[in-house]
């Protein structure tokens, strides 16, 4: 008999890569939930669940693939009367698929191949899966419904094949990356593949942090006209209960937790800084973070999402003031840590810079004070750091912004020491945005700290403005010709002057090598610094007029 109405299950949940056990036991748990407590017909859990994504060179190891069987073993033997849509790596007749399980009554009795492998960004899925090439179909309460993984939904054949075969409901499970534009293009692509299909598509994502990358959720459910009629929190974890009435295309939802269902900009890239700090620090096993607080805009910012993530009790700040900080800087730094009733310690870089001068003053002789002396002070810095993170276990967070490491305008082995980079994908004008967003319902940060012009306080009357244009004009040159690959005179067709232009890129091609050495960090734009950009670092390339 057909039963027109499918309970189901959205298992949005975070998985940590290679922890095969832990997740093994996330997804029982989340099985037992679902059919003993919601009574549900369905739980759909995200693409390659049981490794987490993305596992890379794992896949290659013998060991690993054998885990994910003896996991899949245990995974079976608990799913009773509910059926259970699961991603794992299959490994068989040794070709290895990224794959998308349906298990029932303790047996999988479907298995897909995923058939369009990403290889482009972030993605690196042809070095390791075979794609697949068939449909994979199935029936449930007698409505026929469809399997598929991530990439195949961006693609037109996968969801015509399925609807060709009279499938009414589209399972399409996946791991998809956060950046700030990509659920409008997730929304607008999913929802065309619904209305041209005349299927129900039932979205279900990934969420958590894994190293730079960010996955926000944000599953959703389409009805064959291509409107969403149900959508989980971005970056929520959870289980999310829904109906969903294949013969009138209607959702009821039990759950009360769709709330902040469309967050404003800004807070979806805060939050997304949050989760990637707070999963970077628990799957790495530190004790907490130290951040040098600095008086700046940039390591306020980072104070206050590590706060967030990790509570004031896992943050340490040290303040660190040399001959050139300015009085205002320590005080401003001082009331920031108090507010976020973060511990902190104040320790002068003078003995340790001066020493150094000392020890090299029969080396450098006569020769005129330039960089190499600011560089001085900010590895000392970093000296200090790292003493904490190696006696305590404490992660050091980087402080550091997508403009300053797009130039090298850091410091290698100073601002640039560190395990993790919170602000390495944001620019420096997103960066008063997010920190004017965060004062919104209280002023954490002091104004003095917003409303100062930038600063590495490394000479006397230092401002960033003497090396660098003003952001409002460096921050578009650099998106144009990072994020897009524009070429220099397409920038200057923008409405830029020509010299600016060609000294910004020349700077960005020729501190490639700084930034090949900088911590990993949140991913929250279309091209971030690390496997999204890849350029030599010997290069005899130049971007000439």
């Amino acid at each position: 008999m057909i039963n027109n109405n499918i309970h189901i299950i959205i298992g949005q949940l975070n998985f940590t890569v290679g922890d095969i056990e832990g997740n093994t036991k996330k997804i029982i748990g989340a099985i037992k939930k679902a059919n003993e407590e919601y009574n549900a017909d369905i739980i759909i859990f995200p693409e390659l669940s049981v490794s987490s994504y993305p596992p890379e060179d794992l896949l290659l190891r013998p060991a690993f693939n054998k885990s994910i069987n003896i996991a899949l073993e245990k995974i079976k033997s608990a799913t009773n009367n509910i059926h259970v849509i699961l991603g794992h790596p299959l490994k068989k007749d040794g070709v290895l698929y990224n794959a998308c399980s349906l298990i029932h009554k303790k047996e999988i009795k479907k298995t897909y191949h995923k058939q369009y492998l990403p290889n482009y960004g972030v993605f690196d899925e042809k070095r390791y899966f075979t794609p697949g090439d068939e449909a994979c179909l199935f029936e449930i309460n007698g409505v026929t419904a469809a399997l598929s993984i991530c990439e195949d939904i961006w693609v037109s054949k996968p969801v015509v094949d399925a609807a060709a075969k009279n499938a009414k409901i589209l399972f399409n499970i996946n791991a998809s990356p956060y950046d700030k534009n990509k659920n409008s293009e997730r929304e607008s692509i999913i929802s065309k593949r619904a209305s041209e299909s005349d299927m129900c598509i039932v979205y279900v994502n990934l969420v958590g942090g894994q190293d730079e990358l960010i996955f926000d959720g944000n599953s959703m459910i389409f009805d064959k006209n291509g409107d969403v009629i149900f959508r989980v929190p971005e970056f929520g974890e959870g289980l999310y209960e829904a109906y969903i009435d294949t013969k009138q295309s209607e959702i009821k939802s039990k759950t009360k937790k769709e709330v902040n269902l469309n967050l404003i900009k800004e807070e979806s890239i805060y939050n997304a800084l949050v989760m990637g700090v707070k999963d970077y620090v628990r799957k790495n096993n530190f004790q907490g973070v130290v951040i040098g607080l600095s008086g700046g805009i940039d390591s306020a910012l980072t104070l206050c999402i590590a706060v967030d993530a990790l509570g004031p009790e896992n943050v340490e700040a040290l303040i660190m003031p040399s001959r050139y900080t300015a009085k205002m800087s320590i005080d401003d730094a001082c009331t920031l840590a108090k507010k976020l009733k973060v511990s902190y310690e104040i320790i002068s870089i003078e003995p340790p810079f001066s020493a150094f001068l000392q020890a090299l003053k029969p080396i450098f002789k006569k020769l005129p004070v330039d960089a190499t002396e600011e560089n001085i002070q900010a590895r000392s810095r970093g000296i200090l750091l790292m003493a904490i993170s190696n006696k305590y276990n404490k992660l050091v967070l980087t402080t550091g912004n997508k403009s300053e490491i797009s130039v090298g305008y850091a410091t290698l082995y100073g601002d640039m020491a560190g395990g993790y980079s919170p602000l390495k994908d944001v620019w420096k004008t997103l960066v008063y945005q997010l920190a004017k967003w965060r004062n919104k319902e209280e002023k954490i940060i002091p104004e003095n700290i917003i409303n100062r012009p930038p600063t590495a306080e490394l000479r006397n009357n230092q401002l960033d403005q003497d090396t660098l244009p003003d952001y409002e004009i460096l921050d578009p040159i650099l998106e144009q010709y990072i994020e897009f690959d524009k070429h220099p005179e397409e920038i200057v067709k923008n409405g830029y002057d020509a010299e600016t232009v060609y000294k910004i890129v020349n700077l960005v091609d020729k501190n490639e090598y700084k930034r090949r050495q900088a911590a990993p960090g949140v991913k929250i734009t279309k091209k971030a610094f690390g496997k999204d950009r890849r350029y030599p670092i010997s290069s005899g390339y130049i971007e000439k007029k």
